[in-house]
C-alpha cells in the first residue's frame, strides 16, 4: 500500500500547534497579571521542561542504547519533529514566565545573588539547548529529509541529545532548589 504525500512529511501542519498553544496560553496570563495563575503557569511549563528532560536522560537513552539503528531511525523520525518544537517553546516559555514573576513580585534584583546564580542556570541551560540541542535536532531533521539518510549520524546525534537531556535535569534542579528557597521567602543569599 503506498503511503499518501502527507504521511511521508516529517512535519505536519499540526505541529504549529505546540507552538501556538502554549505561546497563546502565557500571553493570556501575563495580560492577566494574576500572580497565582503565573506562578502555576511558570511552574507547570519548568516541570514539564524538566520532566522530559529527566525521562529523556534516564529513560529513553538507556532504552535507546538498547536498540537497533533501525529501531532507534524509527522512534527518532517520531520523535524530532515534536521536539524540534515544542523543548524550545515550553523552555523559552518557562524562562519568560519566570522572569515576569520575578518582577512582578520585586525580587528581579539583579544585585540578589540568589537571583544571579538563576541567572547563570538559565545561562547555561539556554546555551546547551541552543547551541547543542536546537542544532543536533535540525541536523536530524534535515539528515531524515534526505533520500538516503544516513542512519548511524542520526543514531550518534540523537544519543547525544538524550544523554545530555540528563544534564539538563541535574541544572534544572539546582534551579529548581533556588526557586523554591525564593518561593519560602527564604532570599538566603540577600544581601
Amino acid at each position: 500500500m503506498e503511503k499518501s504525500s502527507d504521511d511521508k512529511r516529517i512535519v505536519k501542519p499540526s505541529s504549529s500547534l505546540i507552538v501556538i498553544i502554549p505561546s497563546a496560553l502565557v500571553v493570556i496570563v501575563l495580560w492577566l497579571r494574576n500572580l497565582t495563575i503565573l506562578d502555576y503557569t511558570h511552574v507547570l511549563l519548568g516541570g514539564t521542561w524538566t520532566g522530559i528532560d529527566l525521562f529523556m536522560g534516564l529513560v529513553i537513552s538507556r532504552v535507546m542504547g538498547k536498540m537497533s539503528v533501525a529501531a532507534r531511525i524509527e522512534f527518532i523520525k517520531r520523535l524530532v519533529p515534536m521536539m524540534l518544537f515544542f523543548m524550545p517553546t515550553i523552555a523559552s516559555l518557562a524562562i519568560t514566565a519566570g522572569v515576569y514573576l520575578a518582577t512582578y513580585e520585586g525580587i528581579f534584583k539583579l544585585t540578589y545573588p540568589v537571583i544571579i546564580a538563576a541567572g547563570i542556570i538559565v545561562l547555561v541551560l539556554v546555551i546547551q539547548g541552543f547551541a547543542i540541542f536546537l542544532p543536533n535536532e535540525l541536523r536530524i531533521f534535515f539528515e531524515l529529509r534526505k533520500e538516503q539518510p544516513d542512519s548511524r549520524k542520526i543514531s550518534r546525534l540523537a544519543m547525544i541529545n538524550f544523554r545530555l537531556s540528563g544534564i539538563q535535569a541535574a541544572f534544572q534542579f539546582a534551579i529548581i532548589f533556588i526557586m523554591a528557597n525564593i518561593a519560602m521567602g527564604n532570599l538566603f543569599l540577600k544581601f
